[in-house]
């Protein structure tokens, strides 16, 4: 019986830093595998694939085994949401088409069993810096992405995928990183305070980005999920009906 919601983020399906491409790839599978008997509706909340450009008669090579998964899943039966990140943004009507699947972008708020659930990818609400806020008009705007579409895949691909590699594996101090993930967190959590002020009906809000996995109560009644990744985590969320959970797929 479907009576469970599912809730994934930051796959970074396709990363080039990733050690085992196939092996990273093959452990989603198995996962999506795993909940297709009982998910009665799949959240992606973003950065599932590592990069993507989506042109109108051509779509990037690779996830063959990922998709078909997904496509199986829409086939069973099970509703897939995909909302975009700051590495898929750029999907369109593929998908959406192929596998019937919804593309969101940019934060929602769903009822599931009577409970109301803000989603979001997490890089576009609260506070965030001018630059990135500059970064992220561009890559929503349609004419950025009608002069991007214009230059050949092989350096947009290779430009796109070396920048997002030099972002995760050049050497950092990690101690800062971590300040630099609670100081998000804590951006996340002003800004749900601040949002169920004016939306008390909120009983969840769930994001992605920070690749931090970990609950936060709100409230007495409210709570704050951080669904991790699945580069360190292999973390997910479920929600039955009455309880929210937290779980890790590789320790299971």
């Amino acid at each position: 019986m479907r009576t469970n919601t599912y809730f994934i983020s930051d796959l970074h399906l396709g990363a080039s830093y990733m050690p085992d491409a196939r092996a990273h790839e093959a452990r989603v599978v198995r996962f999506l595998d795993s909940v297709k008997d009982d998910a009665a509706t799949l959240y992606l909340l973003g950065d599932v694939l590592d990069y993507w450009y989506e042109y109108r008669s051509v779509v990037p090579r690779g996830h063959v085994r990922f998709f078909g998964k997904l496509a199986e899943l829409a086939d069973a039966g099970v509703r897939i949401v995909w909302m975009t990140g700051n590495h898929d943004v750029w999907l369109f009507d593929y998908l959406r088409d192929e596998v019937g699947l919804t593309v969101l972008k940019g934060a929602t708020t769903v009822e599931i069993a009577g409970r109301h659930f803000f989603l979001s990818h997490g890089d576009d609400v609260g506070y965030q810096r001018p630059m990135y806020r500059f970064m992220r008009f561009c890559f929503y705007n349609r004419v950025c992405q009608l002069l991007y579409a214009a230059v050949h895949p092989r350096w947009t691909h290779w430009i796109a995928t070396g920048w997002s590699t030099q972002n995760r594996t050049h050497r950092r101090d990690m101690a800062q990183v971590q300040r630099d993930v609670e100081r998000s967190a804590l951006n996340l959590q002003q800004f749900a305070q601040q949002y169920v002020r004016q939306h008390p009906d909120v009983d969840f809000f769930v994001f992605g980005h920070l690749h931090l996995a970990r609950v936060t109560a709100l409230d007495d009644s409210r709570q704050i999920v951080f669904l991790g990744d699945w580069i360190s985590h292999d973390t997910y969320a479920v929600f039955d009906g009455t309880t929210m959970s937290l779980k890790s797929f590789s320790k299971n």
